[in-house]
């Protein structure tokens, strides 16, 4: 959002724009720091209950799921800050966080209760999200 404009309306709403996308920076922050803080709270948890210091399959992916929500978080920031210092959306890193979220839901299934139809939209958009990233990452083809 570009603060300097020749209509002065225009101006202020870039500016409040910037001061709301500042505050949604701050936001993520604490969001991320209150993730960290359940991540370690669920961890200890998880070890500390009978039998202690061992983790069964459910407690790996409750913590996996814990992780990942806190990674997610902190490249939804990456991507505000990126939008704060320039005027484009990064459409490859929000794909790719796109991708990250979805993938977090894969690792966390529990397969005996969801239903097949679940599955294959989770995989359909799974497949769509890593062609876009794709297509996104290839080279483009300068024409002579």
């Amino acid at each position: 959002m570009p603060l300097h404009h020749e209509d002065p309306l225009i101006r202020a709403l870039h500016r409040t724009i910037r001061i709301a996308v500042k505050a949604l920076a701050v936001l993520m922050t604490l969001v991320i720091l209150w993730g960290l803080a359940d991540v370690v709270w669920t961890l200890y948890n998880r070890l500390m209950a009978p039998p202690k210091f061992l983790l069964d399959l459910s407690d790996i992916f409750v913590t996996f799921g814990a992780f990942l929500a806190v990674l997610i978080a902190i490249e939804i920031f990456i991507n505000i800050t990126l939008y704060l210092r320039s005027d484009v959306i990064p459409v490859k890193l929000v794909v790719a966080t796109a991708l990250m979220a979805i993938a977090r839901k894969v690792i966390v299934f529990d397969f005996k209760k969801l239903d097949w139809p679940y599955i294959l939209a989770t995989g359909v958009v799974v497949l769509a999200l890593g062609v876009t990233y794709w297509l996104l990452q290839r080279p483009e083809k300068q024409s002579d």
